[in-house]
Order: C-alpha cells, then structure tokens, then sequence
C-alpha cells in the first residue's frame, strides 16, 4: 500500500505543470544599461546626437538633434540574444516626423527581433536582418493597422504557405498617435510568433528564415553553412524618423 502511494503522488507530481516563467524587467527608466544604439553611418554605440534618451521613465527616439532626416535609422539593442520568449511593453509615437523622410516612415517605428548580432551589421546598413513587429498610428499617408509584420532579410509562413511579402498586415484597428498602447510579442519554442495589440493577437506565422536572394543575409546564410532557420537573435528599439517613446519593457524567457 504504501508503494502504491509513493508511485501514485509521483505520478500526480509528474503531471502537475511546470511553473510559468518569471517576467524580468529589462528597462530601469532611469538609464539605458544594457542597451546598445546601432545607427545608420555611425559605429556600434555612437550616438552623438542622441537619438535615444531617457526621459520622464521612457526610452525615447528623439530627433531633437536632428534638422533632417539623412538615412540615420536607428536600432537600440539589448544585450543578449534570444531564441523563445514574450515581449510587453507599451509605445507612444507623437509628434513630427524629420523632414527628408519618404512617406512610409511617417508615424512608423518597431521592435525588432531575431535580428542580426550588432557588431555583424554593416556601418551603413539600414536594417539589421531580422523580423520587425511594426508600430503605425495614425495620421499618415497610407492609413495602416499597428501590429504589422516587416521581413528585412528573412521569409515566413503565413495562412500555410511561405510568403514573400516585405510587409504583411495585421488585423488591428487604426490607432491614432499619442496615445500610450500596449504590445506583445510572443515567440513560442514552436516557432509560432503571435502579436499582440492591446491585449488581442493581431498577427500570427511561423518558420522564420533567412532569405537567400537577400544581399544583407547572404553573409549570415554562409556564415550558417547555408542554414536558412532563423531560431534566436536579438531584439532592438528602432527610429525611423519619427518620435516615439517605450516603456514598461517586460520579457519572459520560455527556452
């Protein structure tokens, strides 16, 4: 009887489930410890004219230094790679966008991930390959949801077929800008990758690869021994040319 006990409280033990993963915050509001600015033209880590600050408890994209915008995207990384993990965090783009810029960065910022490592990104590279959570409001030229996918560099599947777009849409409503708005990020060991506006999925594909026919990834491919699974990067802040801010950034680690 007592075998029997000890088997059974292991069997009950066994199927309990695994306790949730804790939530770190990896943004003090206070400093950008742990945070690295890649920007266009510049070497990793310069930032002389401060595009990234902090201010009142946010990370803010400022182009207060800025008269125009010259091809500077901006990229700030945190610190270490990543390969499955949910991502929160809360944005606010406001203001005006930098003169120069083309249409499609008006009211446009993101957060990117299984980006490239930064050191990897050439100087005057725009983008880092990887995938983008893409961050709209409202108004811009052309009026799109928030929550969007961009592709620099890499393919997924989506509706069960790979496909080759650069941006593909979200199915969130029209957010106008200055107000704060919550976004997940979901990416599961599965390699299914969800996106999350104000607490709703939006967005939704999987099997992350590096694109091949692309000149930014092709290093990385080789570099890979011809490898196109893209598993883990690095996440990143991006300014595009308009002012946005980030606060309240909370990861959770699932690998």
């Amino acid at each position: 009887m007592k075998t029997y006990s000890l088997a059974f409280a292991a069997l009950l033990l066994g199927a309990a489930p695994a306790p949730e993963p804790s939530w770190q915050r990896i943004f003090d509001g206070k400093t950008l410890d742990g945070w690295t600015p890649k920007i266009t033209g510049r070497a990793l880590g310069e930032d002389p004219l401060e595009m990234f600050i902090v201010q009142d408890g946010a990370i803010r994209v400022s182009h207060a230094h800025y008269s125009k915008f010259s091809g500077e995207f901006g990229h700030l990384f945190w610190k270490r790679p990543l390969g499955a993990f949910r991502i929160r965090f809360e944005y606010r783009l406001f203001g005006e966008s930098l003169p120069g810029i083309k249409p499609w960065q008006a009211t446009n910022s993101g957060l990117m991930f299984h980006a490239q490592p930064p050191e990897t990104i050439r100087r005057d590279q725009d983008f880092p390959v990887s995938l983008e959570m893409q961050l709209l409001a409202t108004p811009r030229p052309t009026e799109e949801p928030s929550g969007n996918l961009c592709t620099p560099g890499t393919t997924v599947m989506f509706q069960g077929k790979r496909d080759p777009r650069h941006c593909i849409l979200s199915n969130a409503p029209l957010l106008a800008a200055g107000r704060w708005t919550k976004a997940e990020l979901e990416v599961l060991p599965s390699g299914i990758i969800t996106h999350f506006i104000d607490g709703k999925p939006v967005l939704r594909y999987s099997n992350v690869e590096l694109d091949p026919q692309d000149e930014d990834a092709k290093p990385l491919v080789a570099a890979a021994g011809g490898r196109l699974a893209l598993t883990r990067g690095y996440i990143a802040l991006q300014g595009e040319g308009h002012p946005i801010e980030f606060r309240n950034i909370d990861l959770q680690i699932l690998d």
